[in-house]
C-alpha cells in the first residue's frame, strides 16, 4: 500500500473510532476520544455532549450561550431603568400641562375673584382630576388658602409645601415628599387680564403611580428576553451540533494533533497529492507533487492553467473525470495519475489528484515501457489520423504520427484512383501506379521523392517487409520490395545521409491494396526489428481505415457535387426584361439543396426563383432537382406566384407521404421564393414559402426590404400562400438569396441583413459587381451552408414597343384590328411579319368574339420576338384539336400554332389572355395541312 493509501486508511479508522460502533465486537461500542460515547442518540446524551467543554463544539456552545445570556440580562435591566426614567419625564410634562391648561382656561381667574370660588372651581377641578388621572388638582389663593381639593375637609386650609415661587414666575415642577409619599407636583399662577396673579393651580401625581405604569412593561421585556434567549440557545445548539459532526466530537488538542499528523504524512509520502477546486484553482500541493510537476512556490491558490504545466497535463488535472493509473508524460518523467472527485461523501466540489513517478521503473520494466510507448503511439494515431475526410490530409497525418516516435522519415504512396475517390483495381501481373501523397522527416533536406511524384508498385505481397542495408545494394532491395520505378541516384543519396533501415507496409482495406506506407531510420537509430514490423502493420492498418473512409467520402461527395451541378442552371436564358447575374457557393462540407432559376414567361415577363432544401448530401441534391423541375413545369402553366407555390406545396406533401411509406427521408424544410417581373408595367409580384424576402435597390442607391407575406415551408400544408405586388423603377436591382448568405454560426440573421443592406447601398453597380461586393462583405471564408445569390437589373419596354386596342364584340371588328396591326408593323419596319401576324390575330380575335365575353383587348409587344395577346373576361380556355374534313371550324388554333413559335393561355384576375410569340426575321412556317386542326 502506498503512503497516501495508508494515511487514508488511518483516517478512516480514526473516524470509525470516533462515531461508529465496534463492528468486530457485537453489542459493544468503541469508546469515543476522551471517554465520550458519540453513538448514543438520546436527547440527554446529546445535551451533555453539547455542554462538554472539552470538545470544540461544547466550548463554542457554552461561550455563545453565556454571551447571549449576559446581553439579554443587561438589555432587560436597561429597558426597565429607561422605562421608569421615561415615565417620570412624562409625568412631569403631564402635570405641568394639566396645571397650565386649568390655570389658563377661560373663567378660572373670574371664579377666583368671585364671592364663592369653591362652588365654581371644585366641580371643575374634580372633573379634570378624573379625566387626566392625576392625584389632585388644587386651586389656591395667592396666600396659599385651598379653594379645591379631593378631600373636602382640607378646603379652606393652608397649603403645605412650595408655592410662593410660582407667584413671581411662569410656574414650576418639583418632586416632593408629601403625605401620600413622593409626589410630582406642578404649580402654575392664574393671571388676571391686567397681569396680576389671581391665584395658583397645583397638580400632583405620586411616584408610586408613575412606577406602576412603567412596571407594566417589565413582563413584556422579560418575555422578549426569554424568547431571544431561547432562540439564541437553539441556534447555538444547532451550530454546535453541526460543528460537532464536522469535528467528530474532537477537542482542540486532539484536532491539533490530527492536523499535525495529517501535515506530516502529507509531506512525507513518496506520492504527489493535489487538490483542485471546482473553479480550477490549485488548493493544495504536497512536496512530492511540487517536485514531480516542477510547480512554482506560489502555486497554491492560482489557476491550474497559469502554473506553466504542459497543456495535456493541465487539461487532465481540471477535467473532473475519474481516472485510475492513467499514464502522463511530464518532461522526462512518466507519471501514473489518479483522479477522484471530493464531493462524493458530502465534501466540497473539486478533485483530488495523486501522482506516482514511474520513471525509475524503466530499468526493470523496459519491455513494458516499450509496449506502453507503442500503445501510447497507437492511441495517438487513433486520435490524430482521420480527423478530416480528406484523403491527402489523412495520409499526411499517418506520416506525422510516426515521426519521430517510431521512424526518422515516413512516406505514404496511394494509387491514383484512391486520390479521386475510386477503388483501385489490381492489375494481373502488372504495376499498380501510385503517387507520393505524404512525406514527413526529421530532416528537411531528405532525398525522398516529393509529394506528387509517381511511384510504381507491384502488388505481389500482403505482409510488411523490412530492409536493413548498411553496405548492401539498396537498389536491389527496393526492387525486392516491389518498386519498379526507383531511381538509383535517390538510393545513393539515401546511403549518403545514413538511411539504413526501412519497413514497407501495404495499405489494405476490405481486401484491396490502396497504397504503401514506408518508414525509415537513419543515423544512430536502432534498426527495425520484428516487433517494429508488427507495430508498423498495426499503425498502417489504422491509417488504411482512415484513408478508405476518406476515399469513400470523396467518392460520395464527388457524386453529389456532380449531381448537384448537373441539376443547377448551366446558363441564363435569353430575355430582355432583366440583366441577371448569379453566384452559387457550395458548403465547406457536403452538398446542399440550394437552387435558383430564371424562367422567361409570356408577355415580356420573367420569373425569378430561389429555393433551399434543408440538409446536405445526395438526397438534398436529388430533391432540389425534383423541385426545380417541378417549378419549370408549373411555370409553363403561367400561374400567379401564390398559386404556383400552392401547387408545389401539394407536390412536396405527396412526395413526403410516398417516401414515408417507403421509409425514406422526407423533404420537410424546403423553402422557395417565386417572383414574376413584368417589363411592360414595371411591376413585380412575389410570394414566398418560408424563404427570406427579396431586396430592392432603387436607382439612387437606397435599399428596401419589400413587405412580402411569409408562408409556411413547403410540405407543411394547411395554409394558403399570399402574394405581394410592388412597382420596380427601371434600373433598379432585385436581389434574391438563400439563408446561407445572411445566417452563420456566431452571427444572427439581423446582423447578416444589416451587412447585406450596407453592401448594396450607395453607388450604382452592374449585377456582376453587386454579386462580388455582397460576397466580399458577407463571406470572408468558405460558408458552412450553400449560398445562392441572384441579382437582376430591371428594364422596361419603350412605349413605342407596345400597342393596345379595344375590340368590339362584333365579327366585323376583325377587319379593323388587321388594319391597325398592319399599319403598326409597317411603322416599325416589320412588313414581313404582317401576313402571319394578321392571320394569328384574326383567329384569336374571332375566337374571343365568338366564345369570349367583353371587354376584348388586343396587345402587341415588340421585344426580342413579336408577341400578340388577345384578352377577354371569360375563363374558358381554347384547346388545340383535330377537325374532320367536313367541319367548318376547329382549325384556328392549329393555324396559330403553325405560324407562331410558341402560344398559350394565361389566366388573370379578370379573365384570360391567349398569346402567341413569333420570331422576328425568320422564314415563315410551311403552310399547314388542310386536314389538321
Amino acid at each position: 500500500m502506498s503512503g497516501i493509501g495508508r494515511f487514508r486508511a488511518r483516517l478512516r479508522r480514526s473516524a470509525r473510532r470516533s462515531h461508529r460502533p465496534d463492528e468486530g465486537r457485537p453489542g459493544r461500542q468503541a469508546p469515543a476520544p476522551s471517554g465520550r460515547d458519540l453513538s448514543d442518540p438520546s436527547p440527554g446524551r446529546q445535551l451533555r455532549s453539547l455542554l462538554n467543554v472539552r470538545t470544540v463544539a461544547g466550548q463554542v456552545f457554552v461561550f455563545i450561550l453565556g454571551l447571549v445570556l449576559l446581553l439579554v440580562v443587561a438589555g432587560a435591566v436597561a429597558l426597565v431603568v429607561q422605562g421608569r426614567r421615561d415615565t417620570m419625564d412624562e409625568a412631569r410634562a403631564h402635570t405641568l400641562s394639566v396645571a397650565e391648561t386649568f390655570a389658563y382656561a377661560p373663567g378660572t381667574a373670574a371664579a377666583l375673584d368671585s364671592k364663592d370660588p369653591t362652588a365654581i372651581l371644585q366641580p371643575r377641578a374634580e372633573e379634570v382630576r378624573k379625566r387626566t388621572h392625576v392625584e389632585y388638582v388644587v386651586v389656591m389663593s395667592p396666600q396659599g388658602i385651598r379653594y379645591t381639593h379631593p378631600d373636602p375637609a382640607l378646603i379652606g386650609k393652608h397649603v403645605i409645601g412650595p408655592y410662593k415661587e410660582a407667584l413671581t414666575g411662569p410656574g414650576f415642577t418639583r418632586t416632593v415628599t408629601a403625605s401620600r409619599g413622593r409626589t410630582v407636583i406642578s404649580v402654575v399662577p392664574v393671571p388676571r387680564p391686567d397681569g396680576s396673579v389671581a391665584g395658583l393651580v397645583s397638580v400632583g401625581i405620586t411616584v408610586e403611580s408613575v412606577n406602576s405604569v412603567a412596571d407594566r412593561s417589565i413582563p413584556f421585556s422579560a418575555g422578549a428576553a426569554a424568547v431571544a434567549l431561547a432562540l439564541t440557545a437553539g441556534g447555538a445548539a444547532f451550530l454546535s451540533r453541526r460543528l460537532r459532526r464536522q469535528t467528530h466530537g474532537l477537542g482542540a488538542a486532539e484536532m491539533t494533533r490530527m492536523y499535525e499528523h495529517h501535515d506530516a504524512v502529507l509531506h512525507a509520502v513518496r506520492e504527489g497529492v493535489l487538490i483542485v477546486e471546482a473553479d480550477r484553482r490549485l488548493t493544495l500541493a504536497n512536496d512530492e507533487a511540487r517536485r514531480l510537476l516542477d510547480l512554482p512556490p506560489d502555486a497554491e491558490g492560482r489557476p491550474v492553467a497559469d502554473l506553466g504545466l504542459d497543456p495535456d497535463t493541465a487539461e487532465l488535472l481540471v477535467s473532473g473525470r475519474t481516472v485510475t493509473d492513467e499514464l502522463l508524460r511530464s518532461g522526462n518523467r512518466l507519471l501514473a495519475v489518479n483522479l477522484r472527485p471530493t464531493d462524493t461523501q458530502g465534501g466540497p466540489p473539486g478533485t483530488v489528484v495523486t501522482l506516482r513517478d514511474t520513471t525509475e521503473l524503466r530499468a526493470v520494466t523496459g519491455q513494458a515501457e516499450y509496449a506502453t510507448e507503442r500503445l501510447l503511439l497507437l492511441y495517438e494515431a487513433g486520435a490524430r489520423i482521420g480527423t478530416t475526410l480528406d484523403v491527402t490530409r489523412t495520409a499526411q497525418e499517418l506520416t506525422e504520427v510516426a515521426i519521430p516516435g517510431f521512424a526518422d522519415a515516413a512516406t505514404v504512396d496511394l494509387a491514383d484512383p484512391v486520390l479521386h475517390g475510386d477503388e483501385p483495381v489490381t492489375p494481373d501481373g502488372g504495376t499498380l501506379e501510385m503517387r507520393r501523397t505524404a512525406v514527413a522527416s526529421v530532416r528537411p533536406d531528405h532525398p525522398l521523392y516529393p509529394v506528387g511524384h509517381p511511384v510504381g508498385f507491384v502488388p505481389t505481397r500482403t505482409r510488411a517487409m523490412r530492409v536493413h542495408s548498411d553496405d548492401a545494394d539498396l537498389q536491389g532491395d527496393f526492387r525486392r520490395l516491389g518498386w519498379r520505378n526507383w531511381d538509383p541516384d535517390v538510393a545513393e543519396r539515401l546511403r549518403e545521409q545514413g538511411f539504413h533501415s526501412l519497413v514497407s507496409v501495404p495499405m489494405h482495406a476490405r481486401g484491396t491494396v490502396l497504397g504503401m506506407a514506408n518508414f525509415w531510420r537513419s543515423g544512430d537509430s536502432e534498426p527495425f526489428d520484428d516487433d517494429d514490423l508488427s507495430f508498423a502493420e498495426e499503425l498502417v492498418a489504422r491509417g488504411a481505415v482512415g484513408v478508405d473512409n476518406a476515399r469513400r467520402y470523396t467518392r460520395e461527395h464527388s457524386l453529389a457535387v456532380t449531381l448537384q451541378r448537373s441539376l443547377l442552371p448551366r446558363g441564363l436564358p435569353e430575355q430582355n426584361a432583366l440583366d441577371v447575374a448569379y453566384r452559387y457557393l457550395p458548403a465547406y462540407e457536403g452538398v446542399g439543396g440550394d437552387w435558383f432559376d430564371v424562367i422567361p414567361l409570356s408577355g415580356a415577363r420573367v420569373a425569378l426563383v430561389v429555393g433551399d432544401v434543408v440538409g446536405h448530401g445526395l438526397h438534398a441534391a436529388a430533391t432540389m432537382g425534383r423541385l426545380r423541375t417541378s417549378v419549370h413545369n408549373f411555370s409553363s402553366l403561367d400561374p400567379a406566384p401564390d398559386e404556383l407555390l400552392g401547387h408545389l406545396d401539394e407536390l412536396v406533401s405527396r412526395i413526403d407521404r410516398d417516401e414515408a411509406d417507403d421509409h425514406g427521408a422526407e423533404i420537410a424544410g424546403a423553402t422557395c421564393l417565386y417572383a414574376i417581373y413584368d417589363a411592360v408595367s414595371g411591376n413585380c409580384a412575389v410570394a414566398r414559402a418560408g424563404h427570406p424576402g427579396p431586396v430592392l435597390v432603387r436607382p439612387d442607391g437606397t435599399v428596401e426590404f419589400p413587405e412580402v407575406p411569409t408562408g409556411l415551408p413547403l410540405g407543411i400544408g394547411g395554409m394558403p400562400f399570399e402574394a405581394a405586388e410592388f412597382h420596380v423603377p427601371e434600373g433598379s436591382r432585385l436581389v434574391l438569396y438563400t439563408d446561407g448568405l445572411v445566417e452563420r454560426r456566431g452571427r444572427d440573421i439581423d446582423t447578416g441583413l444589416a451587412l447585406l443592406r450596407d453592401s448594396l447601398a450607395g453607388r450604382d453597380r452592374t449585377p456582376e459587381e453587386t454579386c462580388d461586393d455582397v460576397l466580399d462583405a458577407l463571406l470572408h471564408d468558405r460558408p458552412n451552408d450553400d449560398v445562392a445569390l441572384l441579382v437582376a437589373r430591371t428594364r422596361t419596354l419603350d412605349p413605342d414597343q407596345v400597342a393596345q386596342w379595344a375590340v368590339a364584340t362584333d365579327p366585323a371588328a376583325v377587319a379593323g384590328v388587321r388594319k391597325n396591326v398592319a399599319q403598326w408593323l409597317t411603322d416599325r419596319g416589320l412588313e414581313e411579319e404582317a401576313f402571319a401576324t394578321e392571320l394569328i390575330l384574326s383567329e384569336l380575335v374571332t375566337n374571343a368574339v365568338r366564345y369570349g365575353t367583353a371587354p376584348i383587348e388586343v396587345r402587341l409587344l415588340y421585344d426580342r420576338n413579336l408577341i400578340c395577346e388577345v384578352s377577354d373576361s371569360s375563363s374558358t380556355s381554347p384547346h388545340l384539336r383535330y377537325a374532320a374534313t367536313t367541319d367548318e371550324g376547329g382549325r384556328g388554333l392549329f393555324l396559330v400554332a403553325q405560324f407562331a413559335e410558341r402560344w398559350g393561355t394565361r389566366y388573370t384576375e379578370t379573365g384570360k389572355v391567349i398569346w402567341s410569340e413569333q420570331a422576328v426575321g425568320e422564314p415563315e412556317a410551311d403552310e399547314p395541312q388542310p386536314n389538321a386542326v
